[in-house]
């Protein structure tokens, strides 16, 4: 039998891959036969034909930035005449136009600000709560935690965290784990830490009781070790949350995308929709102790989108009602609800949307389909 066959054979037997099988998928072009692996995994896992998505907006409430990130295009240095803090007010509104539409989840999330005390934060969070109590907040990268202790005069990371919750953060998402190895990270943003900090915010949360996500980006000059070694340390800390019975579940789900070259200081190739694929694919291989995939069509485009659902995704993320980071970078895919439901559809999977938490709120079979159909036309 084929390393290759091996491999996957073990995967489907459900014994766990290890670093240099991990390794040996990433080496291989056997881009079908992990897509076909992948797909069981998940049908076992989730075996109604069910596609979910969340109906949220980004709120990208600062673009003011001390780490300097070569592959950000939205970053503006402190004392720019291109920086910017939203007001409050501008931040209120954009929330009620996401609850307007049946939205629940507000990511949250900006540059490393130096100039916002820690109780800009809190006191925002509260101010937000006290207006839509029902809205879940899954806002602030680690990095943004990071710099929120930095700014608390003398507070522990947990303190931090537990101060921030209590505010009214309820999960923190999985941003700027780029690729979580020292080695690629230094070379694409020294300031930003290493992979360490990002995963000691991430320990604190679950170990608190929040629940958050993991990303990997592609294509940043990462070998195919460190890809692996990613995947094998989100693996890691998911079995400590879960082994040690935390009142969270950890990472609910992961989601990687590739690196998008344009408008940014990190002049790179961008990565194709195989290897998007084939990332995909090994994700749901490896990663044995996390629910849910996340197709990211933000920055691949619907139609991959789509194949990613035969790919290893049971999920289609967010409705991304307003997304500036990544479209600074040239991924400026935009769909709506009506295209989401019709290209879950397309792939053969019923739509329904979900809360942040992955409760599903509502299935649209057929019948639901024209009254969401007509509605979005009256409207």
């Amino acid at each position: 039998m084929a390393v290759i066959d091996h491999i996957l054979n073990k995967a489907l037997q459900g014994e766990r891959l290890e670093l240099e099988e991990t390794i040996a998928l990433f080496d291989s072009n056997e881009i079908e036969k992990m897509g076909h692996t992948a797909n069981v995994l998940m049908e076992r896992r989730h075996p109604d034909p069910i596609t979910t998505f969340v109906i949220g907006r980004n709120v990208n409430y600062t673009n003011i930035c001390d780490v300097y990130c070569r592959f950000c295009a939205f970053y503006r240095r402190p004392g720019s005449e291109e920086g910017y803090v939203l007001p409050d007010e501008v931040i209120m509104q954009k929330i009620q136009e996401t609850v307007d539409v049946g939205g629940t989840e507000i990511l949250m999330q900006g540059g490393t600000n130096p100039n916002l005390p820690f109780s800009y934060y809190t006191d925002l969070l509260r101010k937000i709560k006290s207006q839509f109590p029902d809205i879940t907040m899954h806002s602030f990268s680690p990095a943004e935690i990071m710099k929120m202790k930095e700014v608390s005069e003398g507070l522990s990371l947990e303190e931090v965290v537990r101060e921030i919750h209590a505010a009214g953060l309820d999960s923190l998402p999985g941003g700027g784990a780029e690729i979580l190895d020292d080695r690629t990270r230094r070379k694409i943003s020294r300031l930003k830490g290493s992979w360490r900090d990002w995963m000691d915010v991430m320990q604190t949360a679950h170990k608190i009781g929040m629940n958050t996500t993991a990303t990997m980006v592609i294509g940043l000059g990462e070998s195919n070790e460190e890809r692996a070694l990613h995947l094998l340390r989100v693996r890691e800390a998911q079995d400590e949350c879960l082994n040690n019975n935390y009142s969270s579940e950890g990472f609910l789900a992961f989601i990687p995308w590739t690196f998008q070259p344009d408008n940014t200081n990190l002049k790179l190739e961008r990565q194709t929709p195989e290897a998007y694929l084939k990332t995909v694919a090994i994700s749901r291989i490896v990663l044995d102790n996390i629910k849910h995939l996340q197709s990211s069509w933000v920055t691949m485009g619907p139609e991959i989108g789509k194949l990613s659902l035969r790919y290893g995704c049971d999920d289609f993320g967010s409705t991304m009602i307003e997304e500036n980071v990544v479209s600074s970078a040239g991924a400026t895919h935009k769909v709506n609800i009506e295209s989401i439901l019709s290209i879950i559809r397309s792939a053969g999977k019923i739509p329904a949307q979900r809360n942040t938490r992955y409760d599903i709120l509502r299935v649209f079979d057929d019948e639901q389909a024209k009254i969401e159909n007509d509605f979005i036309m009256q409207n």
